[in-house]
């Protein structure tokens, strides 16, 4: 494993985008006593900047970062004693306020929209729309509605880019932040991902178009950086 391989999501985003390549052999660590019960791929997409300065931060904070998307693709693991392999799960958010440091907590309110792999059976189903509520903070309360969609979601871990497509309502594409994206030269991850993650880098949103049937509005934001990708282990 190389450095920048082992280093590339854990590495803080700022000195990770400016620093060159270098290759150097490391010690592995021993594997952990207990292997994650389920893991996999995350995409995020949000309507306010992330990776950013606290400038411009501020100038939305109230206005832009209502709406989010969340998404899952599961490699491999079990949820409530169900097989979630290969699976793909989305939830989309919209809330009261901006969804900052705290995250979904930060909103007063917030209503959900989940959208399942259309090839998951019914124990299946029930099972991504429980991980995917618990993972966002959400409760059925919450939930406006619940798709059943195909998903397709790539992540290359190497180079770092993206793209989710759910039929007609979500298409996202992203790659990691890089230097050219830095406006004010104090860009980082300036707000933590909505979900519980090991592994993470903030990105650009080439392609975001969102129609959240079920929250009352649609929403796009191409050319910002807006992103997160990221592993996750539970």
């Amino acid at each position: 494993m190389t450095k920048e391989r082992s280093a590339m999501f854990r590495m803080p985003a700022r000195i990770y985008l400016l620093m060159s390549t270098v290759v150097v052999a490391v010690v592995v660590a021993p594997a952990p006593v207990s292997a994650a019960q389920i893991s996999g791929h995350y995409m995020e997409a949000r309507t306010c900047q992330v990776y950013t300065g606290p400038c411009f931060a501020n100038g939305e904070v109230g206005l832009a970062g209502k709406d989010a998307l969340m998404a899952w693709s599961i490699k491999e693991g079990q949820y409530q004693n169900t097989d979630l392999a290969g699976m793909n799960v989305i939830i989309l958010v919209r809330a009261s306020d901006t969804l900052g440091f705290g995250g979904v907590k930060d909103a007063e309110s917030a209503r959900f929209v989940i959208v399942v792999d259309d090839q998951a059976t019914d124990k299946q189903r029930e099972a991504l729309v429980a991980f995917a509520t618990q993972q966002a903070g959400a409760s059925n309360d919450n939930v406006a509605r619940v798709h059943s969609s195909p998903i397709s979601m790539e992540l290359n871990i190497a180079k770092l880019t993206g793209k989710l497509r759910a039929g007609d309502m979500v298409k996202l594409k992203t790659r990691k932040a890089r230097k050219g994206d830095c406006i004010c030269s104090n860009e980082s991850a300036y707000y933590p991902p909505l979900a519980s993650l090991q592994n993470f880098v903030p990105g650009v949103t080439i392609q975001g178009n969102v129609r959240a049937g079920g929250l009352g509005g649609s929403w796009s934001i191409p050319d910002s950086r807006t992103a997160y990708m990221g592993t996750f282990e539970q």
